[in-house]
């Protein structure tokens, strides 16, 4: 599918938003699209093998969970399966039973999606949607030859680039919380290609990188970068982590991995200061836009018991910001998880405000850590950005 009928299936999909104006308000339209987008891109790739695996189910109907997750893995080819007999077509059977059954349909997809539907909240959406009487009406588009989002139609690169535009959408028409949760698509370009462009070792044939974001919100950082690697060199094997504590920015992120045929068990919930995913991890490229001007008491125990007990050898030695700011614990965070340079080093891309640059006079933890940081020569640059970039 070519880049021009991908858009058109982006403006299709988010024209359905038509049928939602009244109940919902435009920046609760993702609310809706994402999960739906999802569960049809879910219900496509399924659906050749979709017989075969209710037959073999019922073989090994009373076995461990160990013995049959695996067994019908192999038979999809993907980390997910569903053990319904109805798919979105089959929905619109039953026009008097649609939230009930399509609840049904959700609950016997594989424990990996239940998760990220939960996460969605989309149990919520389709009681509010039957109760608006839209219900049918918007699955009833979603069965469109225009969103045909079988893997024949629609490749894991082009299917990632569909929900991408989907978010950006998405995050643009609900800009008063988009900073936190969205970069926009120049930004995160100019991020890795300031940390690849020297990278010669990315020419080497079947390379493996880890990348890591510990913000990673819908994970348009981490995707970005992979999709860079394979232009440089179709033959690298880009390994995508990362973590966010939002449920919503954690259910896209996660979707997005299984879309584009990502490892999405390596994404993780969860806060990056209290509960580290990746805790024994280290990583060959780092990169984030933590959220600005967050304040970090919820957490001060738990990262002050750290820096009093660890010191250096933990992520927070160097010091710590006023507790309005959390940027530099980001910081402080992401350096932790550099490579030692004998195990050929790391490199760091992360977005700030103005803040941690001047924040803090002389003694101060912001200066200790700026002290810590350039006396240990990792500072390579700083970029300065145009205003009005972010979407709040």
């Amino acid at each position: 599918m070519s880049p021009e009928k991908h858009q058109e299936m982006v403006k299709f999909i988010w024209s359905l938003c038509n049928s939602l104006r009244g109940p919902y308000k435009r920046n609760e339209y993702r609310k809706v699209i994402l999960p739906l987008t999802v569960l049809r891109r879910f219900d496509c790739v399924l659906s050749p093998t979709k017989e075969k695996v209710l037959i073999r189910y019922n073989e090994l109907k009373g076995k461990s969970e160990n013995i049959i997750r695996p067994e019908l893995n192999r038979i999809t080819g993907f980390d997910f399966y569903n053990l319904s007999k109805l798919n979105f077509e089959r929905l619109l059977d039953d026009p008097n039973h649609i939230a009930q059954n399509l609840n049904s349909y959700i609950n016997a997809f594989s424990k990996n999606i239940r998760d990220i539907m939960e996460r969605f909240e989309f149990g919520q959406e389709i009681s509010k949607m039957a109760e608006k009487n839209l219900l049918f009406q918007v699955v009833q588009a979603f069965t469109s030859d225009k969103v045909n989002l079988s893997l024949e139609n629609v490749d894991n690169m082009g299917m990632g680039y569909v929900f991408e535009e989907l978010i950006r959408i998405g995050a643009e028409q609900s800009n008063e919380e988009a900073g936190e949760h969205f970069t926009p698509r120049e930004v995160i370009e100019l991020m890795v290609n300031l940390l690849l462009s020297s990278e010669e070792d990315l020419a080497k044939s079947h390379v493996v990188k880890k990348i890591y974001d510990p913000a990673c919100g819908t994970g348009g950082m981490l995707s970005t970068a992979q999709k860079h690697i394979k232009r440089l060199n179709s033959e690298a094997d880009p390994h995508l982590y990362g973590q966010d504590w939002n449920d919503g920015a954690y259910a896209v992120c996660k979707s997005d991995m299984l879309i584009n045929g990502a490892n999405a068990e390596n994404i993780k919930l969860g806060c990056t200061f209290t509960k580290d995913g990746f805790e024994k991890e280290r990583f060959d490229y780092i990169l984030a836009n933590p959220p600005f001007g967050v304040e970090w008491k919820q957490q001060q125990r738990f990262i002050e018991k750290e820096r009093d007990s660890l010191g250096y050898d933990g992520r927070f030695g160097a010091g710590l910001p006023r507790i309005n700011d959390g940027a530099l614990l980001f910081l402080q965070h992401m350096i932790s998880k550099m490579n030692r340079p004998q195990d050929g080093g790391s490199r760091v891309g992360i977005v700030f405000n103005g803040s941690p640059l001047f924040t803090g006079d002389a003694g101060s933890g912001e200066s200790e850590i700026r002290r810590w940081i350039i006396e240990n020569d990792w500072l390579e640059a700083i970029v300065a950005l145009p205003e009005q970039l972010f979407y709040n």
